[in-house]
């Protein structure tokens, strides 16, 4: 098996559907929402006093978000509604955020919000790499509630959060859940690199909040109410009758932290620039055996593994070494440098370095990159380019 990937390492086994599609008419199912009886009668004040805390907190995050969370219906040139996703309130002047995914093809976009307030939105700018896009619309300042912005660098695996959306068309919908992961890379799809393959985006959140056709474009709230993430997409192998994908419990978001920093430049530009190093790598822990390792000679079990280099690529250029890997090959081949830092920070998984590019470089910037040559220890420098 050929177990060459681009530098967006396409992880084979993950199913990605992106959450917005054309609303269903289906409901849930109904089902009872009776709690166990306690046992004891202190043991049951106890409990329902803690939760009577949080839902106060979710009722006073839904009531302050809630207003600023969209819905986005997009329309063919002949006015027929393609599908629908949702949305939220970036800034007082009328720019809305969304998914890529989300308005794609659309010839006409309406923006509805929870107050009954109906208008048109126009694209402004969008980035495939991340799954962004900006609307702009015109409405009045009483309508228009921004969503606060948190850190989602501050954020910890097990920590509460909360999506509002639009799942199935039906309006406003809060959901809960945890998040169940961080740092996560997936391919950015429509996005191919030099040499086949897909380039990627990171940074990305997993959680277990339901998110389900609709949800696409709407935002994760931490407890403080303020949006961590940008809910995109599920991996799901069900399907409901109607033939959208239903939630697993394992859903996907774009991290607050890339839309501080694409968004203000898809307002101002139109777009964004995301730097660049040209390269293919395997990662040693998910992707190989330890017969892998072993005859690769391999000193560690962590660390972005260099399969193939781009020519006059910036990694070329700075001398990083791929394997002997060639198209016929049916296994990776030694002799390529095992990347285990840049800038200092460790690089156990390609998701750590891709990662670091994506929330912290741009193009034009200079990187020391760390690889194992052997036994050696090598530091190369490293400019970045933007991508192709």
């Amino acid at each position: 098996m050929n177990k060459k990937l681009t530098i967006t390492i396409l992880i084979s086994i993950l199913i990605l559907t992106l959450v917005a599609c054309q609303a269903s008419s289906m409901l849930p199912t109904q089902q009872s929402n009776s709690l166990p009886v306690a046992t004891q009668v202190s043991q049951q004040v106890v409990t329902v006093s803690g939760l009577s805390g949080e839902q106060d907190q979710f009722v006073s995050i839904y009531k302050e978000v809630s207003p600023g969370v969209v819905s986005i219906k997009i329309y063919d040139v002949n006015g027929n509604e393609l599908g629908l996703g949702s949305g939220w309130v970036y800034s007082s002047d009328g720019y809305i955020v969304t998914n890529n995914h989300v308005v794609d093809g659309a010839a006409k976009l309406e923006v509805d919000f929870p107050s009954g307030f109906k208008t048109y939105g126009d694209v402004v700018g969008t980035d495939v790499h991340a799954d962004l896009a900006v609307l702009k619309i015109t409405a009045p300042a009483d309508v228009l509630t921004p969503l606060r912005l948190g850190d989602s660098d501050q954020l910890n695996v097990g920590q509460i959060v909360v999506a509002i959306g639009n799942p199935f068309g039906l309006d406003s919908t809060m959901t809960t859940g945890i998040v169940s992961a961080l740092g996560r890379a997936m391919p950015s799809g429509t996005s191919s690199a030099p040499g086949g393959g897909y380039f990627s985006s990171s940074d990305i959140i997993q959680t277990d909040a339901a998110l389900n056709p609709g949800n696409s474009g709407g935002p994760l709230l931490n407890l403080n109410g303020e949006v961590v993430g940008v809910n995109q997409a599920i991996r799901t192998t069900s399907t409901s009758t109607s033939g959208d994908p239903v939630n697993s419990g394992i859903g996907f978001a774009i991290s607050v932290n890339i839309v501080k920093r694409v968004v203000p430049s898809l307002i101002a530009n139109g777009k964004f620039e995301y730097p660049y190093l040209g390269i293919s790598t395997l990662d040693v822990f998910d992707q190989m055996t330890l017969d892998e390792i072993t005859r690769l000679g391999l000193t560690q079990f962590t660390g972005a593994y260099v399969t193939s280099i781009t020519a006059d690529s910036p990694a070329a250029r700075a001398g990083l070494i791929a394997s002997n890997t060639d198209s016929t090959a049916t296994d990776v081949l030694s002799g390529g440098d095992l990347i285990i830092a840049i800038d200092d920070q460790p690089v156990h998984r390609f998701d750590d370095l891709i990662g670091y590019l994506y929330t912290k470089k741009s193009p034009g910037d200079k990187v020391v990159i760390t690889v194992l040559r052997g036994t050696e220890k090598v530091d190369l420098n490293l400019t970045l380019a933007k991508r192709p």
